[in-house]
């Protein structure tokens, strides 16, 4: 019988824990969340359960957070830790990360991008130890071309702070567009570059500010593709035959070619035999695959009623984004489209598909 994994969350503020426990509690893979309200008790709890993530507030009386997350890290190295706070504080961060925190997050930050923390808290859930890890800290099965999509999708306004050992760098996104970014001394466009370049690292949410200057007016996938494009160009060229991550990242950087490209804003496709789906430039990848798979199997079945053989596809339009459904062969695909999009949809649809699959 498969075991949940274990939470246990540190705070002496009864409401908090109540709040974050409830919230953990909705994670994909269902752990249990046991909490503590003191230093004591957590450390007898982690003696006698096997807690894979410590979520533990700062402040508190006797043991702080950091006395905590010091002793944790000696006597169970590795128990995966994250710090929640409501402290605002650049040294009390940097002293967190110097212990060897996997991730810091403000209580104000994690309430209003909540989604975004519970994806951090159940990637740290699925690591085991700490070797080997690649990708950015909290969100290792992520890239920060991921970690940015995720920001800029939902419309957040924040402040991305990614640091790589000694190097800090920050990217500001308002309404869901970059706006700005600083890294190893750079501004703007040639920032954002060097950043994306970057492999591994630790990132944060901090709170957005509104009134930086803008550096940057792009749209972000334009921003993405040619950044990725422009790191490709300047790296070292491979001696063998790449890797399957950087086939995939090549693929990837294709498909995010040919969606801007043709101006539209989203694919998402799906097999109609095992229902396995993918998607690029929408969040809700699951839910819109399966709308897709049903839409296809009821198109299927008209066509049959009506025998008029196989649909050929769908188009719908709404007052934001059109959309079109299309079958090819075993695999059903649907693309959005901007709301102002009128003439050809249906063939730079199929334009699309067509690339998307070669």
């Amino acid at each position: 019988m498969e075991t949940r994994h274990k939470i246990l969350i540190l705070d002496d503020d009864a409401d908090w824990l109540a709040l974050c426990r409830e919230q953990l509690s909705t994670l994909p893979s269902h752990p249990d969340v046991l909490i503590a309200n003191n230093a004591k008790r957590a450390l007898a709890i982690l003696e006698t359960e096997r807690i894979r993530v410590l979520v533990s507030d700062l402040k508190m009386p006797r043991i702080d957070g950091l006395q905590m997350i010091g002793i944790v890290r000696r006597r169970f190295p590795t128990i995966r830790t994250v710090v929640l706070s409501g402290l605002e504080d650049e040294e009390y961060r940097s002293r967190a990360y110097a212990l060897g925190v996997d991730l810091f997050w403000l209580k104000t930050e994690m309430q209003r991008s909540a989604k975004l923390f519970n994806e951090c808290v159940e990637s740290l859930l699925g690591q085991g130890d700490r070797d080997g890890d690649t990708g950015f800290r909290g969100l290792q099965s992520k890239s920060l071309m991921d970690i940015i999509q995720m920001e800029c999708l939902s419309r957040s306004s924040s402040v991305l702070r990614v640091t790589r050992g000694p190097l800090v760098a920050k990217l500001w996104i308002q309404d869901g567009e970059i706006t700005d970014a600083e890294c190893e001394g750079a501004r703007g466009e040639a920032a954002f570059r060097r950043l994306l370049a970057w492999k591994t690292g630790a990132f944060e949410n901090l709170p957005p500010e509104p009134d930086r200057e803008h550096t940057i007016d792009k749209p972000v996938n334009a921003l993405l593709l040619e950044s990725a494009q422009s790191n490709d160009e300047t790296s070292q060229p491979d001696t063998e035959p790449d890797s399957e991550e950087t086939s995939l990242h090549r693929k990837t950087m294709w498909k995010l070619a040919q969606l801007t490209r043709e101006g539209a804003e989203f694919v998402v496709t799906v097999s109609m035999e095992d229902g396995k789906s993918e998607g690029l430039g929408t969040q809700n990848v699951i839910a819109l695959a399966q709308w897709t798979k049903q839409a296809a199997e009821v198109a299927r079945r008209l066509g049959e009623r009506l025998e008029a053989g196989p649909l050929s596809h769908i188009a719908g339009q709404g007052a934001e984004r059109q959309m079109v459904m299309l079958v090819n062969g075993g695999q059903a695909f649907l693309v959005g489209w901007p709301g102002e999009s009128s003439e050809n949809l249906l063939e730079k649809s199929r334009k699309l598909v067509a690339s998307w699959e070669s």
